[in-house]
């Protein structure tokens, strides 16, 4: 089993543990990273669809980078909502044995990666528009190679990320796979809706509750009840697990 997550565009460096890993595509990683620093102020702006300062920002980190040195753990490098309600940095060694086995962090920039993969701050979103050799996009870029990566011996991917980075796996999923999104839903006036801040952290919450307690298997992964949500069989399928909560009317 394989559990996929999106990143976060908010980074941190945090070398409080030592990465054990460089990730699988580093060389891709590396290809795409040289093509950055080729583009000028507008064409990141255009690949970022972020403000000035923001563009500046990423500018000069490019231009310093080096993917080699000075890394810290992917999952203790990434600072968003679903990482924040995660909390590795207070794993116990069982927690972080699990997820370096199941977890896999989808990324724009490095394709695939596992917890201990020893990264830098990036910002690359797999939905970037690019223009590079034959390729238009990032899916085109990367094609099947994270799925093939990600894939494991019972074809089971939990997948706890977004749209625009699970769509990366889902394009390739085969007759012979079992690929079950997870998705958190509230009622609110009558209808059930998913928010996105609460869908983040719970799909963080999620990894938590699946690390703690050492999730193997799909009966057990619809035990989980943080935030207030709970499974819902009704609203549930084959390929997507549903969990609802009452919403704040």
């Amino acid at each position: 089993m394989k559990i996929i997550l999106a990143p976060a565009k908010k980074m941190v460096s945090d070398d409080s543990l030592s990465y054990s890993d460089i990730p699988v595509f580093i060389d891709e990683a590396n290809e795409l990273l040289n093509y950055l620093k080729k583009q000028s102020f507008e064409e990141l702006k255009r690949i970022y669809k972020a403000s000035d300062s923001i563009v500046l920002e990423n500018m000069e980190r490019i231009r310093e980078v080096d993917l080699s040195k000075s890394l810290s753990p992917a999952i203790l490098s990434y600072d968003g909502i679903a990482f924040k309600h995660m909390a590795p940095n207070v794993f116990t060694d069982k927690e972080f044995n699990y997820v370096q086995k199941h977890l896999r962090i989808l990324s724009g920039l490095y394709g695939v990666l596992k917890p201990f993969d020893g990264i830098r701050p990036y910002r690359l979103e797999m939905g970037s528009t690019i223009s590079y050799l034959d390729y238009r996009d990032l899916y085109s870029y990367w094609n099947n190679r994270l799925y093939e990566e990600i894939l494991d011996d019972d074809h089971l991917i939990i997948n706890l990320a977004s749209k625009e980075y699970s769509k990366i796996i889902e394009d390739f999923i085969k007759e012979e796979d079992r690929f079950i999104t997870i998705t958190f839903k509230e009622l609110v006036k009558g209808k059930y809706v998913s928010k996105a801040t609460y869908a983040k952290m719970a799909r963080g919450e999620m990894v938590r509750f699946m690390a703690e307690n050492e999730v193997e298997d799909l009966d057990k992964l619809k035990e989980f009840n943080n935030l207030g949500f709970k499974y819902s069989d009704d609203l549930s399928s084959d390929n997507e697990f549903v969990f609802i909560k009452e919403g704040d009317e």
